[in-house]
Formats: structure tokens, sequence, C-alpha cells
């Protein structure tokens, strides 16, 4: 598979500077797999109609943090800038820095803060890991701005309108942008219609805007990025799936997350996804909390995820090998015809689209199953050790407790697309959704 296969031309003025008002007006385009078919003259509210009740939504609940420091070197008093990636230590970060000569020692102040910062190691190009003199997290309000991807020549006046409205864990140089176009209103009109909501956190750095620079596709090495499914929200996911419910990925980072935590309760290893596993019926994802260097594309096998709500994506970049994975049965012509006949705002802050996938015999057949012998014989599955772990057995190979997700994983992970999901009782229904 080559990488031209992924390239596009696309014009400058199609890339939305400013954020619309409300978030929800932006367009919606619909691509179902099953049908065939692209619908393009939607607003993204409209997706109260096509998210069912029992389904379950899965976001990201990173939150930006002010990454980008304009700094100083303190020997020259040259200009550079640090770039926050990821926390290693309360003061240890890897990090992006600009300016020349920025080799192992180079300390670096930062104008109207006492802290500094020194650069211990050098990495590929200009990624270097930095040791501050005191943790910067509270330095961030003061000394940080705001970053912003590349194609953003714009500055966000409101910088809450760079953050989605249930962002919660701080540490993402840059936003799950597909959960930009929610607003309290529509996840409450969610929720009264009966979709319920599962979190997971993966903190995004700026190595997702990287386009991929080898002509084989499978040679790129996938960044890798810290990503976690709590065991509340997993055991949402499984009894959801076990329902026969849809499990709706809200972004490439919560699609990422839950294939990965599918590959995990596998027992495979995200970064090696073209392994032969036997999946658990029982337990489709498993709760982990690790790094995660899963690389989906063409030829990819979607365990977790039906469909997936998702921005239009960069030309070359592992995010729209990820769609196109999803979407292989539309021609790239047709696709890139489709999102440019527009000829209007293209990207995060005006544009999305939503995906669906079709379901195989074999799991509706086993959907009805699992319902008939949870209707059945509810209290024998729930309340038999001996039972529990036969089944376990069974399907997944291990004694395994019908929905237990205590599963601790040291294997690397990632994420998914847009799923089945059942109906749960209220109080399994989280309540930190956009502030609600």
């Amino acid at each position: 598979m080559q990488l031209s296969d992924f390239d596009y031309h696309l014009p400058p003025e199609l890339i939305a500077q400013t954020p619309l008002e409300p978030r929800d007006s932006s367009r919606l385009m619909v691509l179902n797999r099953t049908a065939q078919t692209i619908e393009t003259h939607r607003l993204f509210r409209d997706i109260l109609d096509l998210i069912h009740p029992g389904d379950v939504l899965v976001i990201n609940n990173t939150r930006v943090i002010p990454a980008r420091l304009p700094a100083i070197k303190q020997d020259t008093g040259g200009a550079s800038e640090v770039l926050l990636l990821r926390q290693l230590t309360p003061t240890r970060w890897r990090a992006l820095v600009k300016g020349r000569n920025t080799k192992v020692g180079t300390v670096l102040a930062f104008p109207g803060s006492p802290m500094t910062a020194t650069i211990t190691e050098v990495l590929d190009d200009a990624e270097r890991i930095v040791e501050f003199s005191e943790p910067p997290n509270d330095s961030l309000a003061n000394v940080g701005e705001m970053p912003l991807p590349p194609y953003i020549r714009e500055r966000v006046s409101d910088p809450e309108r760079y953050q989605t409205v249930y962002a919660r864990q701080q540490g993402s140089a840059a936003a799950p942008t597909a959960g930009l176009h929610f607003t309290p209103d529509l996840l409450l009109a969610l929720r009264a219609k009966g979709v319920q909501f599962a979190n997971v956190t993966l903190h995004i750095g700026l190595d997702t805007f990287q386009p991929v620079k080898v002509e084989d596709i499978t040679q790129h090495k996938i960044h890798s990025e810290r990503a976690e499914l709590t065991t509340q929200d997993a055991e949402i996911i499984n009894r959801a799936k076990l329902a026969g419910g849809r499990i709706i990925a809200v972004g490439t980072t919560s699609a990422r997350t839950l294939e990965t935590a599918a590959l995990v309760s596998a027992g495979g290893d995200p970064a090696h996804p073209d392994q032969p596993l036997d999946l658990c019926p029982w337990r489709p994802v498993a709760s982990f909390n690790a790094d995660t260097r899963l690389y989906i594309y063409p030829g990819y096998t979607w365990r977790a995820v039906d469909a997936m709500i998702t921005n239009f994506h960069l030309p070359k970049s592992t995010l729209i090998m990820m769609i196109s994975s999803l979407a292989h049965h539309l021609t790239p012509s047709r696709r890139k015809n489709s999102v440019l006949s527009y000829r209007d705002e293209w990207d995060h802050f005006d544009r999305i689209a939503l995906m669906r996938t079709k379901f195989g015999i074999a799991l509706i057949v086993f959907a009805i199953a699992t319902l008939l012998v949870l209707i059945v014989l509810p209290s024998v599955i729930t309340d038999s050790p001996l039972l529990n772990q036969f089944l376990g057995r069974l399907f997944c190979g291990s004694p395994t407790a019908y929905l237990n997700d205590s599963y601790s994983s040291t294997a690397q992970s990632s994420t998914s697309f847009f799923l089945r999901a059942s109906c749960l009782t209220p109080d399994e229904t989280r309540t930190d959704i956009g502030g609600l």
C-alpha cells in the first residue's frame, strides 16, 4: 500500500480558521458502509436522529494544556520555544524545542517566571528531554499559550473554544477535535433519549499531525500515546456489546483506545494487531493504562467499534489511513470529491463526518443468544461461581467472572471507532459529562 493512495490536493482556503457558533451548527457528512451512500447536507445537531437509545458514545475526556512556552536561551538571549508533548515526571518532559544549537546542557528561561528548563537529552529532529527547575504545571497558566495545529493560523480568542465541553483530564497538546461539536444541550438531549456515555483518556501529542514520509506505509513507525480505559467504563462497553448495542467512538483517539482495549482483552499486542487472536465475547474490551502503538490502516480488522464520529484529516496522515480502513468500500476519488465538492470550510471547526459500519451475522446471532440467556438465567450466571468459571474457560480460555474487567496490562495500547451498545440503568451512567 503506497503513500500516494492517501494523498489529495487540499486548497488552503477550505481550512476553517475560526470556530462556528453554536458548536453543533457544523456541517455533518454521513458515510453509510452498508448502503454505500454519502449524505452531505446535514448539521452536527442532526446526530440526535442518527444515534439510538442504548447506543454508547465513547468520548476522550482529555483537556488541552497551555503547552506552548515562549523561551529565551539563558546564555545568549536567543529566541526559543518549548512545546510540551508528554510528562515523564513532575519536572521532566518530552518536548519540541525550537531554536539553534539546542543541545544537551542548554538552559532556557521563560519571561515572567523564575522557572528554567535544561535540555538533558537530544532525540529525533527537534524533540528533546527537558528538566524544569520546578514543576511547570503550576506556571502554565501564566507563561504558556494554547497550542493549535499547524494549519490553524488564527488565534482562538476564547481558549475554552479549543476544549471539548466534557474535557477533564489535563495533559494534551491538542484537542480531540471530533468532540468540539458537542454542546451541553446536545449531550442532555442524547442522554434523555437513552444514549449512554463512556470515557477514555488519551493525551494527544503533536505527533498526531505529522505526515507519513515513507512510500510503503507499512514501514511507517507509528508514534506512541498514553491511553487509559478504566474498569468502570470498560464494564459499560462490555455490557452494551453483550446486549447487542452500538459503541460509538467520538474521534480517532477514542477509536484507537477502544481497539487497543479489545486487543489487550484478547491477550494480543497492539503493536502487532495482525496476529491471530481468539476474542473473548464475554469481555470484548479490558481496562488498561499504558502506551499504545496501534497503527490502523486499510486491512486492519476492527474488533471493538462499529462506527466513528470524526473530522476530516490531512493528506498522508495516519489519521486518514485509519478512516480509510473503515470506509474502504469507497474509492479514494469518491471520498475526496465528496469532501471537496462542498467548496466550503473543511477541518475540525466546521466539518465532521459520521461513519457507520455493518454488523456480521455471527455477532447478531450471538447478541440474540446472549439476550435470551440473560433473560432466562440471570441469577444463575451472575451468582454461580462454577458456571462463571466454566463460561470463562469456554469462551476466553481462562477463568473469568461474567463481565469482570480486572485485567491488568503491561502491553502497549491503542484506539477504535463507532459501536453498538445497550440500555444501562441510570446508576450505571457517568455523571461527569459536559458538567452534567
